[in-house]
């Protein structure tokens, strides 16, 4: 039986007025391509479904044919609705981009569903603002995913070197300590991921590959 993988992307596309963002290629397209030569069923969903804005400063200038499939996954996605909560996935991966920190925190379902995955032991990976996803995630319990965990994202460092810290609705690094979460950290813009048990984190976009490799390497284990 293939494992399955479950990818949430972002569906918000401003961070304000003036800037576009959305989801950072690189951080869906390499995961992806590295469940798909895994053999994995992949199923992309979103919180609104449809086409996926992309961060246009994760686009190449030079078109990247090793992204052709994983894009064509996100030209008219599913909307996350509560058959997800009845599918038994063996992990959820939550790839990021600004886009992450406005619509995932707050979106019930998602909190609900990421929390039943926690709930069963299953994996669950993030990499730079994917973590923004697992905020507000408790166990049944009541008690936070993040909370005594060795967990990683973008951090409060980079968001101010991308002069985006008034711009966001939160900073990520900020909240996960105040949740608990025992914050770990690489050097600034660098491939930096951990693992603790079946929760893999990482930094940012150059940690894509890492955090993809340290998900297979837990549900090889499962």
């Amino acid at each position: 039986m293939s494992k399955k993988v479950l990818i949430v992307v972002t569906n918000a596309d401003k961070i304000n007025d003036e800037q576009e963002t959305g989801l950072w290629l690189e951080e869906f397209a390499v995961p992806y391509n590295l469940f798909e030569k895994q053999g994995y069923e992949i199923h992309v969903r979103s919180p609104k479904g449809g086409k996926i804005p992309l961060d246009p400063n994760s686009i190449p200038e030079e078109p990247n044919a090793d992204y052709d499939e994983a894009r064509k996954q996100l030209e008219n996605t599913e909307s996350l609705s509560e058959k997800e909560l009845a599918t038994e996935f063996d992990a959820v991966f939550l790839p990021g981009g600004h886009g992450t920190m406005f619509d995932f925190p707050r979106n019930e379902l998602m909190q609900k569903l990421i929390g039943k995955i926690a709930d069963e032991n299953k994996v669950i990976g993030a990499v730079c603002h994917g973590p923004s996803g697992l905020v507000n995630v408790t166990y049944q319990d009541g008690t936070p995913l993040v909370k005594g965990k060795t967990v990683n994202s973008f951090t409060d460092e980079e968001e101010h070197e991308m002069q985006l810290t008034e711009e966001m609705p939160f900073l990520l690094e900020t909240t996960i300590r105040e949740k608990g979460g025992e914050f770990v950290r690489g050097d600034k813009w660098t491939d930096f991921s951990v693992r603790d048990g079946n929760l893999v984190t990482g930094q940012n976009p150059m940690s894509s590959e890492s955090t993809a490799l340290k998900v297979i390497e837990a549900l090889n284990e499962q």
